[in-house]
């Protein structure tokens, strides 16, 4: 049997699987459509968690951007794990007590505002609109690949299934859905990486392959894996693997910042609402832990491994030697992956000095200027390798089976779908139950709500799609972006609304407002998007740095500028109302956590 027709069953397969548990598991109800009806086992809810939290970035594109960049992209490891013990430890256990559908609506309800509800709706419309962009870029890149279309058809593809379960099922069907794609997901992930980690280290656990031996070029003798692929990239003018090259503040923030935007993300906080009880929302979060740390531990090994065997592709007799020969590519299997992935447009190259042979190096190398001159070399001749198709070619480049492939197919496209689906939940939940519902038509019945929260999944679906097409930045990165507006606007309020009683309603609108626009405007400048009035175009870099820090880890800051507006408003306005800090210490007592049927 073909790879194509592999990767179509494998495909086809999970996604008559995810439509049949939807529409097993419609939504009857708004309860269900919001909360799968609050009557979800933790272990269930954990699984889904995890699939609705690991999501293209992390499946796609993190393992990619550790591959080509080394120890400084551990912060995303390092950022999105913990955060979610902070949403764990400090969230979730206190918003399920709170008993309310949405995030927006425990907002609103605590600092006892309709404004603070709708500023709570804009600020998650905004974030999780910019996270769904890096989903559909990842749906995007596995359909373009596999199924051999463009991108685009890709994505029009992707979104159609997800509007297919979304949209009917519900939190209720997505949530069934997301426990089938996490299982796909974590296969997919870990069993070309077990094959990989055998190959190079003849260890079948990635995490340890990691820190084991592997042969040297010509098989004679072994050195470490991680010695040898610092090796190899310093001699191609690469910066070292495993040395730190970002500057300490940087780092720090931009960790910081996926750390409490993960905390503050709606859609896996509204996963916490969906248990029975208290004590099965803490279980939830710690099975999700669990079942995360599978794919989180392996992630750094397929990283490094993926690199290690990109470079010995690239340099089949050492960096010492030759080059690969355009003409092998066209002619010998294992360079098979490079012409399918060119079709995509997401990988190619060119022979610049007509030698036959393809030079993969830093061309801005200082230490390789010498060496290219004397071997007549004009530039880097792998002129473009997109991130994102690293997991996604991992096990063509490794030379596994057809059925390995098709597998990761299925798998990549679990990843982006199961997260695309929470947020386009949560979008369609902000706009039915919290603008429409608790703003605009307090009086709609329950059916009139059910079905105006379908008609909001399907235009979110729509809007995601379209802007999908045309992403900020790769996978990963553009997520990072969402996170920082999720840390600048969400977890603060989130934060001071459970353990604060003195921070009142006029304190949290203009610390949410002044956290958003904060970092909206800085991300705008930092990244070059402003529109240049008469020039019908936006300038492609705008000198904007505040102390050289980062688009990406700007978040941090706006989260300290709104607990900072948050709290001195709130001192120099009006005291929280007794009934409201009532209402705080009765969410934060532990008395009755583990059995109380709440509110």
């Amino acid at each position: 049997m073909d790879q194509f027709t592999l990767n179509l069953l494998f495909v086809g397969a999970s996604f008559a699987l995810y439509i049949g548990i939807a529409v097993w598991a419609r939504a009857g109800t708004t309860s269900e459509f919001y909360a799968a009806g609050r009557g979800v086992h933790p272990v269930t809810n954990g699984m889904a968690t995890a699939a609705d939290w690991m999501s293209a970035a992390s499946f796609i594109s993190m393992a990619g951007l550790i591959a080509f960049t080394g120890y400084d992209n551990s912060t995303y490891l390092m950022g999105w794990t913990g955060g979610y013990v902070l949403l764990a430890l400090l969230l979730a256990p206190y918003l399920r007590k709170f008993g309310k559908f949405t995030v927006s609506e425990f907002i609103g309800d605590r600092f006892y505002s309709p404004t603070a509800r709708l500023v709570a709706v804009i600020c998650l419309i905004v974030a999780s609109t910019t996270y769904v962009i890096g989903q559909m870029t990842g749906v995007g890149v596995a359909f373009g690949r596999f199924l051999e279309i463009s991108n685009t058809a890709g994505l029009l593809i992707g979104a159609c299934v997800v509007f297919a379960y979304a949209v009917f099922g519900g939190m209720k069907g997505v949530t069934y859905t997301q426990v089938a794609q996490y299982v796909v997901l974590i296969m997919a992930y870990t069993i070309p990486a077990v094959f990989i980690s055998l190959q190079l280290t003849g260890t079948p656990i990635p995490a340890l392959g990691l820190f084991s031996e592997t042969s040297v070029t010509g098989g004679e003798g072994s050195v470490y894996l991680l010695t040898k692929l610092d090796q190899i990239v310093t001699d191609l003018g690469f910066a070292s693997y495993t040395e730190a090259h970002k500057d300490n503040l940087n780092m720090v923030l931009f960790t910081l910042s996926l750390m409490i935007g993960t905390a503050g993300l709606p859609h896996v906080i509204m996963r916490f609402f969906t248990v029975p009880k208290v004590s099965d929302a803490r279980w939830s979060a710690g099975w999700a832990l669990v079942f995360i740390a599978l794919l989180y531990l392996t992630a750094p090994a397929v990283g490094a491994m993926a690199r290690l065997n990109i470079t010995n592709l690239m340099w089949p007799n050492g960096t010492d030697g030759d080059a690969v020969a355009v003409q092998t590519i066209e002619t010998a299997p294992e360079y098979d992956w490079m012409q399918t992935w060119q079709k995509t447009g997401l990988l190619d190259w060119e022979d610049k000095n007509g030698d036959g042979l393809i030079q993969y190096y830093n061309d801005g190398s200082d230490a390789m200027a010498e060496k290219a001159a004397a071997n007549g070399w004009e530039g880097n001749e792998l002129t473009n390798f997109n991130r994102d198709i690293l997991v996604l070619a991992n096990p063509e480049i490794a030379n596994l089976p057809g059925w390995v492939i098709g597998l990761v197919a299925a798998g990549g496209l679990a990843a982006a779908l199961s997260t695309a689906a929470g947020l386009l939940l949560a979008i369609s939940s902000a706009v039915s139950h919290d603008l429409l519902k608790g703003q605009l038509t307090p009086n709609m019945s329950e059916k009139a709500e059910l079905m105006s929260a379908r008609i909001a999944m399907a235009i979110a679906i729509a809007v995601a799609t379209f802007l999908g097409l045309n992403p900020p930045g790769f996978a990963a990165q553009t997520v990072a972006l969402a996170f920082g507006l999720a840390a600048a606007s969400i977890f603060p309020a989130l934060m001071m609304g459970i353990f604060s009683k003195r921070v009142n309603n006029i304190g949290a609108v203009a610390g949410m407002l002044s956290g958003l626009i904060f970092t909206l405007l800085y991300i705008f400048l930092h990244k070059g998007w402003f529109f240049v009035a008469g020039t019908n175009s936006f300038p492609d870099t705008v000198d904007g740095s505040l102390f050289g820090i980062q688009s990406t880890a700007i978040g941090a800051v706006g989260a300290v500028i709104n607990f900072a507006v948050a709290y001195v408003v709130s001192m120099r306005t009006a005291d929280t109302p007794q009934e409201i800090k009532d209402l705080v210490e009765s969410v934060r007592i532990p008395a009755g956590a583990g059995g109380a049927v709440d509110h």
